[in-house]
């Protein structure tokens, strides 16, 4: 039988995050405040995936995520699934969702919109899934996957 080893260790209490593409390892950490934390952060990048060929894991210690923080990172890491530990267990596993409002997290591809020409949040309402398109609340254009940018 194959040995079988840990490319990352493992953490007693908190949430694993899997799947996330390994370019967009930085941004999940961004999205949800990590580089603020004062939490222990283990990550990975450039791990082998049977799925992605590549991929990224973040293991955040004595650290769970309410839902629409994690539903976030769903614009750059669609596939993503958490793993809540607790004692070194797996107690429950969550996939991410695109969710029906999109506030402050990405940019609208309009020059001429209010929000890349004034200091205020973004707000888009999902049109679409897959692809990803999403619907300006103040312009009203539609931003794709192809003009996707992520703040």
């Amino acid at each position: 039988m194959p040995k079988k080893e840990l490319s990352v260790s493992a953490i007693k209490n908190g949430t694993v995050i899997d799947h996330i593409p390994a370019t967009h390892l930085f941004k999940v950490i961004s999205i949800l405040g990590l580089d603020k934390s004062e939490n222990q952060i283990t990550f990975g990048t450039n791990l082998k995936s049977k799925l992605q060929g590549r991929k990224a894991i973040i293991k955040v210690a004595k650290k769970y995520f309410a839902d629409e923080d994690i539903n976030k990172i769903s614009l750059v890491a669609p596939h993503a699934k958490l793993n809540i530990i607790k004692d070194y267990n797996v107690v429950e596993k969550k996939t991410v969702e695109i969710p029906e409002n999109i506030i402050g997290i990405a940019k609208c591809f309009n020059p001429k919109c209010i929000t890349n020409n004034e200091n205020m949040v973004t707000k888009f309402a999902l049109v679409e899934k897959e692809p990803i398109a999403l619907k300006c609340q103040y312009c009203e254009k539609i931003t794709n996957e192809e003009h996707l940018e992520v703040l």
